[in-house]
């Protein structure tokens, strides 16, 4: 079985200024961002109804202030409610580690609709855009997590040729699994492939926003059952994690979405 890496999680350090490799790759998702939806607003489909290069730059400002604040408050209130209810001024230590995918994925929902509220557009035109474009960066944030040696997986058979010892979890050296690796293929690249391919062709509005959260619904419900549970929760009802719990929201929610999407572009005019 392999052992994790032990990587450095310090990327630079000059003087009393480290830059962490987490951070960089938060910086590598929001280029990658940045990319893709240039790529987005110049399709036909998207330049037709004015979208810009501007509006990009815009979105993006409005989705880093709801990843920050919705990941940082979803961490503290989904996860640890009675810790931080009582150690209120500690919500702000975000450089002690602590962010929820889907604190910050409602954070960014209230982002998109102040920002579509601010130009005239509709919530789901502004989520259509931006949704093919996320995944990415998911993927790279996982990388960062392994890069860290943290959010490690659950026990493995030690034959299994990509088991792997994280000498972080302190466990006398248990084959795991490096879920970590799974999310960023599984949320990250599996999920930007269907959305970006199904998103080249126009399509009704809010399908694709659908399609989006259902689709990282289902396979972070999956890699949930690869990767440790956290061990100030352990498993919660029905043997699922909290991240399972948290997920089953966004599937319903992304199947009623593109239901109603579908049924409104049915619609007769």
């Amino acid at each position: 079985m392999l052992v994790h890496p032990q990587f450095d999680p310090i990327a630079v350090k000059i003087g009393p200024l480290a830059v962490h490799w987490y951070g960089i790759t938060y910086l590598i998702a929001f280029g990658l961002f940045l990319w893709l939806a240039g790529r987005r607003v110049r399709m036909p489909q998207h330049a037709a109804v004015g979208w810009t290069r501007q509006d990009v730059d815009d979105v993006l400002f409005y989705g880093v202030l709801g990843v920050v604040l919705g990941g940082r408050l979803g961490y503290c209130f989904f996860y640890k409610p009675d810790y931080y209810l009582q150690h209120l001024p500690e919500i702000l230590e975000v450089w002690k580690g602590g962010m929820s995918f889907h604190g910050g994925l409602l954070g960014v929902l209230l982002g998109l609709w102040l920002f579509g509220r601010k130009r005239g557009r509709s919530f789901f035109e502004v989520s259509d855009l931006i949704a093919p474009c996320v995944p990415l960066g998911i993927m790279a944030v996982r990388l960062g997590n392994f890069i860290n040696g943290e959010l490690w997986g659950r026990p493995a058979p030690a034959d299994l040729p990509w088991a792997m010892v994280f000498p972080q979890a302190n466990d006398g050296g248990i084959a795991r699994h490096p879920s970590q690796l799974y999310q960023a293929a599984g949320e990250g690249l599996l999920l930007f492939i269907v959305l970006w391919l199904y998103a080249r062709k126009p399509r009704a509005t809010g399908q694709i926003s659908g399609v989006f959260m259902m689709g990282y619904g289902v396979l972070r419900f999956v890699a949930e059952y690869f990767r440790e549970p956290d061990d100030f929760l352990g498993l919660r009802a029905l043997n699922w994690s909290q991240g399972q719990w948290l997920s089953l929201p966004m599937i319903l929610a992304g199947a009623a979405i593109f239901a109603w999407a579908t049924r409104r572009n049915q619609r007769p005019a």
